[in-house]
């Protein structure tokens, strides 16, 4: 398969695991005001640097997220956006420097684009559920790099599509072809992720019978390279009654064949043979009731038949080219501008055009990520999904910039309050959400820990390193011991730390475990222990002999 290669990958390739994991610090929860709808409010906004806000985000939701948007940087060297598109930020450039280091002062701003967004897909990777799928939007700048990186990070199996979507209907007339497009490139997290279908919200279905809408499709397979020769089972007569019709005079099919009967075979309009869609089994089940409910035929002009089924899903399946006016950048515009926040942020994307993604997605109870939140769009597509369809999707943003609050929590107030006035009045969707900032580092430069943080914060960083599922955790009032973690079936887990001295696995530690607690109806307790302190005093044949594993404070914590 072909790679990529770039100035500096070598430094970034691992980064992901030396970034410091830091807390987030909680800085105000709001609640959309009374009289606006009960909606989901565990929802968050980031402000902080993303790369760490990501690695803080590991312990509580990897393999979690649902949907992944962004819309990072294009790249075009623009430097005069409120969003930095030259990846030239002065926060990036100092990222660069440390990691990269004075190779950093040389890279083209591909590499410096590389650079960045690399660590960043693989935090984003471990974060996405086994079935689920990312969305990006970008421009030609970086799209063929970019779908290169994709298929390093998760797999050239799993792309999934590369759309292209029309954001500028005149185009950028400046250049020698004007550009009107950007592209939309979708990667699942395995082979378990699939897409769903678009919702029309019954617009496919322009005709009526007494069982709902439809629209009508021939039965028969139009497809040349299908026929008697290659698909037996799929050819056969079809039978209709003359004079046996419905009230709207559709022939009622059947493949019970009689006196009169009329057989119709799949045949097209030349008289060259085919197929149908449906086998007999198919068939049959479909119109035991003896009505054109899902199927009828109809005579043609040239006095043949022809067999129709009817299509009665509100929804279709996305395609490649997505052209409607709802996907254009200038509705993004607008809709910041209603919002009040025009002048705040130039190019947002359309609320449409992030709607239609978690659509795809196909889970009205996703956790939808956001890392490059911008003016808040992703928040207020799920708002607006979940008004529409009753879904309890819950997003979190994560934005770097200095607008976090000021824009992007603002707009997502707003939107969950209700805006507008008069017939341009917008209704809130109602929820809430929980502002974060990126806070300290768990580990010193030291590597010690960072003891400031707590004794909470620090147990439940362990349990997730260790791999303890929530339902297996204890909290420091376990009967076992203050200090146990959690236990399976056949594992315990202790932490046995002190702020104020420091502690020795000894064999008063173990005599003071109440094991019994453990015990399960069959008598069977935990085989094998992994008990953290700042000392052991235990023999390695002790400890191999009672399946006990000692890890030292802070040295054997892992730094994921």
């Amino acid at each position: 398969m072909p790679t990529l290669n770039w100035v500096g990958k070598d430094k970034v390739v691992n980064h992901h695991h030396e970034v410091p994991f830091r807390l987030l610090d909680k800085q105000y929860t709001f609640t959309a005001k009374e009289g606006t709808p009960t909606n989901s409010t565990a929802n968050r906004i980031i402000h902080g640097d993303n790369l760490e806000a990501l690695k803080s985000l590991l312990p509580e939701f990897e393999g979690k997220v649902n949907c992944i948007y962004i819309d990072p940087p294009y790249n075009t060297g623009n430097e005069g956006w409120v969003y930095n598109d030259a990846v030239n930020d002065p926060k990036i450039m100092k990222w660069l420097g440390q990691v990269v280091g004075k190779e950093g002062e040389d890279l083209s701003r591909h590499d410096k684009w590389l650079c960045m967004i690399y660590p960043r897909l693989k935090l984003l990777h471990r974060l996405l559920a086994t079935d689920g799928v990312i969305f990006v939007s970008l421009d030609e700048n970086e799209i063929t790099h970019f779908r290169l990186l994709m298929n390093d990070i998760f797999g050239e199996s799993n792309f999934l599509a590369q759309i292209i979507v029309q954001s500028n209907k005149r185009g950028q007339t400046y250049k020698q072809i004007a550009k009107t497009h950007e592209y939309l490139l979708c990667f699942g997290k395995s082979t378990l992720s699939e897409l769903g279908e678009l919702s029309t919200e019954g617009k496919n279905l322009p005709d009526k019978d007494q069982f709902g809408a439809y629209s009508s499709r021939e039965l028969r397979n139009r497809n040349p390279k299908f026929g008697r020769f290659n698909r037996p089972n799929l050819f056969y007569p079809i039978f209709i009654q003359p004079g046996v019709v419905d009230s709207d005079g559709n022939y009622i099919p059947s493949l019970v064949e009689s006196s009169d009967s009329i057989a119709i075979e799949p045949f097209n309009s030349e008289g060259i043979e085919s197929c149908w869609r449906w086998g007999k089994e198919k068939f049959s089940k479909n119109t035991k009731n003896g009505s054109t409910e899902f199927l009828f035929a109809r005579q043609t002009r040239d006095g043949g038949w022809r067999v129709f089924e009817k299509y009665r899903k509100e929804s279709v399946k996305a395609k490649s080219i997505w052209f409607e006016t709802k996907y254009i950048s200038e509705q993004g515009t607008t809709e910041l501008g209603r919002l009040g926040l025009g002048a705040a942020f130039q190019f947002p994307k359309p609320v449409d055009l992030i709607l239609d993604c978690l659509e795809l997605c196909d889970n009205d109870e996703a956790i939808v990520l956001d890392t490059f939140a911008g003016s808040g769009t992703t928040a207020h597509a799920v708002l607006k999904l979940n008004a529409q369809d009753g879904g309890s999707r819950r997003f979190i943003l994560c934005e770097m910039m200095d607008y976090a609050e000021t824009v992007t929590a603002e707009r997502v107030r707003r939107v969950m309050d209700g805006y507008g006035e008069a017939s341009k009045a917008e209704a809130g969707t109602g929820g809430g959400f929980d502002f974060y900032s990126v806070g300290d580092a768990l580990f010193k430069e030291d590597m010690n820990l960072n003891e400031e943080v707590g004794e909470a914060v620090i147990r439940d960083y362990v349990s997730y390193t260790e791999s303890i599922p929530t339902v297996q955790q204890f909290n420091s009032v376990s009967p076992v011991s203050r200090y146990a973690l959690g236990s399976s079936d056949t594992v315990l887990w202790l932490f046995y730390y002190e702020r104020d001295h420091v502690t020795t696995l000894n064999m008063d530690f173990l005599a003071n475990l109440n094991i019994k607690a453990l015990l399960k109806d069959d008598g069977k307790r935990p085989e094998k222990f992994v008990i953290y302190a700042d000392k052991c005093a235990l023999d390695k044949d002790f400890l191999y002999k009672h399946g006990i594993t000692f890890k030292r404070i802070p040295r054997d914590i892992t730094r994921f």
